[in-house]
């Protein structure tokens, strides 16, 4: 039986160099692509990985050819009898395709394909490794959801491994300014001279599916460093995916998710914008509690931290059922931060100076407790406010420049000569009118 294949191989590496040699693109990719198969039916595998070295190496291949082989030879990666012949036919292939322009979308899926198979033997460090040695960000010719879906991968592959610098560095290569592009508009007629790009793999999720994987692996990323207004972003992102708005039992977690991490934010300029936005959410009318408390953090009232808690721990430890998960080990404590930080700021609102005591008193905290989340938000810069430490008074007012201070007292002796003035005008015409009747 090998006597025989050997020989319907010889017969046809003639074939192949006649053609080769004569410049014929169909008739060598005939018969590379016969040798290939014939190999792959009579299960030589050795001789498979051996024929597909030969014929890439033979003086003036043309390149459809080694194209063309590749291509067949995918096909019966799937087909291989154990996991050593499909990772010796892989490795094979990938040494052909390395550094040829012309198949190196077919390299790319090889790489793939051999770093599932090392993730399901646990060797995630070397699965991460391999993907990263492919830029699929340079290749004209591959479809765009194929891109993103590999790079994604890249990144999931990092923070499974745990190596978070290198999954902000890769994620960083897709745009989310290219999950809004409307597909309909896309799909324009290539232009001549323009690269044929290819059609994605029908494994390949749509734009949008990426885009959810895309915003749970940066929550992934954000949760790392308890970073909860990004997290809260790609939640909202999340949120407002056609699919998931559609249907409540998808909503419901995400926006709960989406009002814990706001609560959680510190105070700033976009946490205070996306509170707004979410409260004028009418779905939220369906979730009260949480419309509640997001409404007691944006009013300018004190929030009593016992009362609160006693009232949304159930919620709070609920999360972990739902989707996403728990809010993270250093939520309850960062919640509680907040809270007082928010009664602060409310404080600093009423008060231009208090006692020490009296704050604390508001706040339900010791006086040690209380100065120290004080100087925390002032260094933050979150916040204007000196402490005068022997007298034990807060001052929220803010230092005046000289600069200030003069054009106030300008503005206040303006406001005098007016006042002055108009005073003047009015004696005057009481005086006229007085005079005009002792005349008649």
């Amino acid at each position: 039986m090998e006597e025989n294949l050997d020989a319907q191989i010889d017969a046809l590496l003639n074939v192949e160099k006649q053609m080769r040699l004569a410049g014929d693109v169909v008739g060598t990719k005939k018969a590379v692509i016969d040798i290939v198969e014939l190999c792959y039916k009579a299960r030589a595998w050795k001789t498979l990985n051996d024929q597909i070295v030969l014929l890439s190496k033979r003086r003036g291949q043309l390149k459809q050819a080694v194209t063309a082989m590749v291509q067949q030879a995918m096909q019966y990666i799937d087909e291989t009898p154990d996991i050593d012949t499909r990772i010796e036919l892989i490795k094979t292939l990938n040494n052909v395709s390395a550094g040829k322009i012309y198949v190196e979308i077919e390299r790319a899926r090889l790489i793939k394909k051999l770093a599932k198979i090392k993730e399901e033997q646990g060797q995630i460090a070397e699965a991460a490794d391999l993907m990263q040695e492919i830029a699929v960000e340079t290749f004209g010719a591959m479809a765009k959801t194929e891109k993103i879906a590999f790079i994604l991968e890249q990144v999931r592959l990092c923070l499974d491994r745990q190596d978070y610098v290198r999954a902000q560095i890769l994620s960083r290569k897709i745009s989310p300014r290219v999950f809004d592009v409307d597909a309909s508009k896309e799909k324009k007629k290539p232009k001549e001279g323009d690269n044929v790009v290819e059609e994605a793999p029908t494994d390949i999720p749509s734009l949008l599916e990426l885009k959810r994987i895309y915003y749970e692996l940066m929550i992934r990323y954000h949760s790392h460093n308890n970073d909860y207004l990004e997290i809260c972003r790609s939640y909202k992102a999340i949120y407002d995916i056609p699919v998931v708005k559609e249907d409540p039992a998808q909503w419901i977690p995400v926006l709960r998710k989406i009002c814990w991490y706001l609560v959680l934010s510190p105070h700033d300029p976009m946490q205070s914008s996306l509170l707004n936005s979410t409260l004028e959410d009418k779905n939220l009318s369906e979730i009260p509690n949480f419309r509640l408390l997001l409404k007691q953090m944006i009013t300018l009232e004190v929030i009593q931290w016992t009362s609160l808690w006693d009232m949304y721990r159930d919620e709070f430890d609920s999360e972990k059922n739902l989707l996403g998960g728990s809010l993270g080990g250093k939520a309850a404590e960062d919640l509680r931060q907040r809270i007082i930080e928010h009664n602060i700021l409310v404080v600093s609102k009423y008060y231009s100076r208090i006692t020490l005591k009296r704050l604390a008193d508001l706040l339900c905290l010791s006086l040690q407790e209380a100065e120290k989340h004080l100087s925390d938000m002032v260094v933050s810069k979150s916040l204007l406010a000196k402490i005068d430490r022997p007298m034990g008074i807060v001052c929220f007012q803010t230092a005046k420049d000289s600069n200030d201070i003069l054009n106030s007292w300008a503005m206040n002796l303006e406001k005098l000569l007016d006042l002055v003035e108009k005073s003047c005008h009015q004696i005057h015409k009481e005086t006229m009118v007085h005079k005009a009747v002792l005349k008649a």
